[in-house]
């Protein structure tokens, strides 16, 4: 949460998002402005290195992540990131200076990478910056969990430890055992901070909507009754790593003390503080009601978007789209035999059939993972019809930790370590197996795996350091959903119209994304009106929809960057094709939309103009 004062309001007048939109030549006037200064000739890869590292500093989990918490840098393998007002303070300086380094840059004598990958740190901190600006929330940099709330049912280190812990963190010798317990030991300050801005919020009159409230006490109690389970999600991962490494020490003993000393009191702590939120608590879903609302909303579009579009105009495009798809969809679903009812209780009528479906078990759990691998196994050797190079495209396949279901989406994914020693992960959600069916799991697997965000995240790591951090949402989710699409021209659905079927549901829940994230938050919907618009439109579970519905409540704005961005996409392909006619090929575009990586869409037009300039000459 960062404050309101003088300083700060007069620290983002002097980085307005005019000038940041301007792109590449406003950063270019700023430079001039500022050329008797030293960070003018400073080279530019030097300080999008050292950028990067002050980030991974702010964030150590993510140098985990990334597979670069190693040699000089080791020490940020037993730390955690600190979300207390103080480390909120921390971060926004650390980007006031380095906004103010980047934009002080000569442009005219680098590269083009070098040029993107400047315009890409000045969209992300610039749009950070904003968001701490307001009074209350989570601000990311260059990320995509961006909440006006800091702990509520899908955010909040009670869910982001246990998860690192489980799935990244490495135990490969006694020092990373001790880095294992190190983490431990410093999430109780991590909880805390959360805490003290959890507060904070209240004390200004944010109380999140009652239903999310009740999930979050739901997950909290969840996560406190594990906590000292030995194979609970805090000491049970350690005990795993550490015996498949053969480890010999007390680390599950120092671990359970841990836990139970500090770690569970700081868990305490938090959820005391959600049940005096639900005390307050009413059920209206939306930002509009709650103070500073519509300008927190405003921003949240623009940080998911990367454009400045109305919530009427996003309604209105959601709109219109919806109608095109549900005419796709009812052709497949009259293939069926389903010719009564609308489109979507005819879609949810056709996952009902039992050939469809798997069972509601431990064994069904087990055959949905294994129908998830087979459809990356049959997309693979498609993919040079797609891509003039190939990466390693590594996954696997993980269930998420318990506490994480009841907010999580069905599913998400990412890349691995930038080494590609620890491969991409798409984490499932396996709480209710009714959720996934062979309708929506091949659409779902191209979106989370390939050709999606673990392919495109490889293509990314190539870049910069710096880039493979820094993430816009619009680019990411839109490129998932210019996947599927992919999928689809590859031939994927050819002989699986249920596919094709679920293709396209896939589209039209993007869609009503628009529809719906725009009415809860701009129009006053209700829970049970946003629930009621989502199932009509998708034909998914009922299960499917709450989860979606309250993750639009709880990250306003964040569901609208899939479409938007996929349709920025698609435009760009269509001017490609029309710019270059027999030149064009499929080839060479999604390269160089992947090669560009994961930037704002009005720096994606760019790249793409760049790239038909070459194909033009060739």
């Amino acid at each position: 949460m960062a404050s309101t004062g003088t300083r700060r309001e007069a620290d983002i007048a002097a980085l307005s998002r005019r000038e940041l939109l301007a792109g590449l030549a406003a950063a270019a006037g700023a430079a001039a402005v500022g050329r008797a200064h030293a960070w003018a000739t400073e080279p530019a890869p030097a300080l999008l290195d050292e950028l990067a590292w002050t980030l991974l500093d702010l964030d150590p989990a993510q140098a985990t992540t990334l597979g670069v918490d190693t040699g000089a840098h080791a020490a940020l393998r037993g730390r955690l990131d600190d979300r207390s007002p103080a480390g909120m303070e921390k971060q926004r300086a650390v980007l006031v200076d380095g906004l103010r380094r980047v934009r002080a840059l000569r442009h005219a004598a680098m590269d083009a990478v070098t040029r993107t990958s400047l315009a890409v740190v000045e969209s992300a901190f610039a749009t950070a910056l904003e968001g701490m600006a307001l009074p209350y929330g989570v601000a990311t940099i260059g990320g995509w969990r961006n909440a006006p709330y800091v702990v509520i049912q899908n955010v909040g280190g009670y869910l982001d430890v246990p998860q690192l812990l489980d799935g990244d963190q490495p135990v490969h010798d006694a020092a990373d055992a001790d880095a294992y317990l190190a983490r431990l030991a410093a999430s109780p300050r991590l909880l805390d901070g959360e805490l003290e801005r959890a507060r904070a919020a209240r004390a200004v009159g944010l109380i999140p909507p009652d239903f999310l409230l009740d999930k979050t006490i739901s997950a909290l109690s969840s996560s406190i009754a594990d906590a000292a389970r030995p194979d609970g999600p805090l000491i049970g991962p350690l005990v795993r790593k550490s015996q498949a490494a053969s480890l010999r020490g007390d680390w599950a003993a120092r671990a359970t003390e841990l836990v139970g000393a500090r770690v569970v009191p700081a868990l305490e702590r938090q959820l005391a503080e959600i049940r005096a939120q639900r005390a307050l608590a009413t059920s209206a879903a939306g930002l509009g009601t709650r103070p500073h609302g519509a300008e927190w909303y405003a921003w949240g579009l623009r940080a998911s978007t990367t454009t400045r579009r109305t919530p009427a105009e996003i309604h209105a495009t959601g709109v219109a789209q919806l109608a095109e798809l549900q005419v796709r969809m009812d052709t497949i679903l009259k293939s069926f035999g389903l010719t009564h009812g609308t489109v979507g209780a005819r879609a949810a009528e056709l996952q009902r059939r039992p050939e469809l479906n798997f069972p509601a078990n431990d064994a069904g759990r087990a055959q949905i993972v294994a129908y998830m691998k087979s459809k990356i196994d049959a997309i693979r050797p498609r993919l040079p019809q797609a891509f003039r190079r190939l990466v390693r495209g590594k996954l696997e396949i993980h269930r998420l930790p318990l506490a994480a279901e009841p907010g999580a989406p069905a599913a998400y994914g990412g890349p691995g370590s930038i080494d590609g020693k620890v491969p991409g992960k798409v984490w499932v959600n396996l709480g209710d197996p009714a959720i996934h069916n062979k309708v929506t799991i091949p659409d779902l697997m191209f979106h989370e795996g390939i050709p999606g965000h673990v392919w495109q995240g490889e293509y990314a790591q190539q870049l910069p350091l710096i880039r493979s951090m820094l993430a816009f949402n619009a680019y990411s989710e839109g490129w998932a959903l210019y996947a599927e699409q992919l999928a689809d021209e590859l031939g994927l659905y050819d002989n699986d119209q249920a596919g094709r079927l679920g293709f396209l549901m896939g589209l039209s829940w993007r869609a009503v994304r628009l529809v719906v994230d725009t009415g809860i938050h701009a129009m006053g919907w209700t829970r049970a009106r946003a629930l009621e618009e989502f199932s009509a439109a998708t034909g998914l579970p009922h299960s499917n929809a709450v989860s979606e519905v309250e993750r639009y409540c709880a990250w306003p704005g964040q569901a609208c960057g899939y479409k938007i961005g996929q349709t920025e996409i698609l435009a760009q392909r269509s001017r490609a094709r029309s710019a270059l006619g027999a030149k064009f090929d499929l080839r060479d575009f999604d390269q160089a939309v992947v090669d560009g990586g994961n930037v704002p869409l009005d720096v994606l037009a760019a790249n793409v103009s760049r790239y038909i300039e070459v194909a033009k000459r060739a």
